[in-house]
């Protein structure tokens, strides 16, 4: 029996494609959407690579900084230029600093919740939760199952990967029960691969991607025709989404394991060891590199989770309720500026930055003042900011949009929108835009209502 860290866990593979009805309601929509003029940017990324920093940074502490507030809402670090004339980010972000031009900075999302687990669903889906107490099942569907469901991506991948490392340690992962990563209510035939492996542990494999000695291809076909056989009158009596979505995990590994070459975009030994420093010797720039490695090969969607590294005493994830500048300064904040500068070089080198969009965000931010409790949050310790979800800033770069800018701004001490207030969903609405699907294509729920997977706005300013 495999780990638990290798290859298919329950419903963790995803069969693309879609019903006609469907298909042919998102292109008409689509074609639509061009011919209202929206054509340079609509359909320009062919894949997306989410980098989501779990926990919320604190977005007065990196992208969105107020060195005129009061010390106890600024805080000790210090802006400093970027490439970009009047743009000014976080000292601890030299690299992408020099990289603001690529960059598009929105400074204005919020949502109202202020609980970890549930306001990921926001982010993931672009949609509030249908209830914060009910099964994942009945959640609104992730990014990436919906592009698995609209067809996207090649047969034998996944439509969508979540990478989730994690350490060995017996340490809380909180990310597993956050919301909004699954397929909800579209149904489990399009749930995520799930990769929780350390990417930068010695011997890291994401899955078992050969076939062994004793089983050459032909005797894996004939395995396979024999399963068909054998299902064929079970099938006829049982058609539950279960049912179908494990015989979808069956399809999707004997694609994986038939399939020439398909298992090395799993494989980082296949990067050389420049590569690799570019990214980081760490947990996220590894896990960075290998979402490259999957987007690069036709897997649609790609989403990176910060890691719970298990180190005792300090904050979990971002979630900086204690020794917020310490831990950004020496722990958080160089990782993730490493790895997210080497993914838009990396990408800008290999001819896919102009058709890969990046979305990097936390589910929230942190509190204007630091030290500041709220409630439904954690707290705060004096040198910490508790959950904030009235103002904080995602970025997006790459297919479709234009860098060199920032959208939206907060107020004088980064608690509110000021000017141009941005959801969720409209962020959503933009990714929808770009990767080709328009926003307002609509989806049958296992009740057969259509339901339309996105309630937002494009924003077209961040658009080329």
């Amino acid at each position: 029996m495999l780990p638990r860290r290798e290859f298919i866990r329950a419903g963790s593979l995803a069969l693309l494609g879609a019903s006609l009805p469907a298909l042919l309601q998102a292109q008409a929509l689509a074609e639509a959407q061009r011919a209202a003029g929206a054509a340079r940017s609509f359909g320009r990324a062919k894949r997306c690579i989410l980098l989501f920093m779990w926990g919320g940074p604190a977005q007065q502490d990196t992208w969105d900084m107020k060195p005129d507030a009061p010390q106890e809402y600024r805080g000790p670090f210090r802006p400093i230029p970027t490439n970009v004339d009047g743009i000014r980010i976080c000292e601890h972000f030299p690299r992408l600093a020099k990289r603001c031009d690529r960059l598009a900075i929105v400074r204005s999302v919020h949502h109202p919740d202020v609980n970890h687990t549930t306001a990921t669903h926001f982010l993931l889906t672009g949609q509030d939760l249908p209830s914060r107490q009910g099964p994942a099942a009945n959640d609104w569907p992730n990014f990436g199952a919906v592009l698995g469901r609209l067809g996207r991506g090649r047969r034998e991948l996944p439509p969508y990967v979540l990478l989730r490392p994690e350490t060995e340690l017996d340490v809380p992962r909180f990310v597993e029960d956050s919301r909004g990563q699954g397929s909800g209510w579209i149904g489990p035939a399009f749930q995520p691969f799930i990769i929780d492996a350390d990417p930068n542990g010695p011997g890291y494999r994401s899955g078992e991607f050969s076939l062994s000695a004793e089983l050459n291809p032909h005797r894996l076909l004939r395995r396979m025709t024999l399963r068909e056989r054998i299902d064929g009158g079970v099938r006829a009596l049982e058609r539950r989404p279960e049912v179908q979505a494990h015989d979808t995990s069956y399809e999707r590994a004997f694609n994986l394991l038939s399939a020439a070459g398909v298992g090395k975009a799993f494989d980082l030994s296949q990067e050389p060891d420049s590569v690799r420093d570019r990214y980081g010797r760490h947990m996220h720039g590894q896990a960075v590199l290998q979402a490259r490695r999957l987007a690069e090969a036709g897997v649609p969607l790609v989403t990176v989770f910060w890691q719970n590294e298990g180190i005792k005493n300090v904050s979990v994830y971002w979630d900086t309720h204690q020794r917020n500048f310490v831990d950004l300064k020496e722990r958080l904040m160089p990782p993730a500026d490493q790895a997210f500068a080497a993914l838009l070089d990396d990408l800008q080198e290999r001819g896919m930055l102009d058709d890969t969009l990046i979305l990097w965000t936390g589910e929230f931010g942190r509190t204007p003042r630091v030290g500041q409790s709220v409630v439904g949050g954690a707290g705060a310790s004096a040198d910490g900011r508790d959950h904030w979800p009235h103002v904080f800033t995602s970025v997006l770069a790459g297919g479709g949009i234009r860098g060199g800018q920032v959208f939206g701004r907060s107020d004088e001490v980064a608690a509110y929108p000021e000017e141009d207030s941005v959801t969720p969903a409209d962020i959503a609405a933009t990714m929808y835009h770009c990767l080709g699907v328009a926003p307002h294509t609509e989806l049958p729920d296992p009740l057969g209502r259509p339901l339309s997977i996105c309630t937002g706005a494009v924003l077209n300013r961040l658009l080329i």
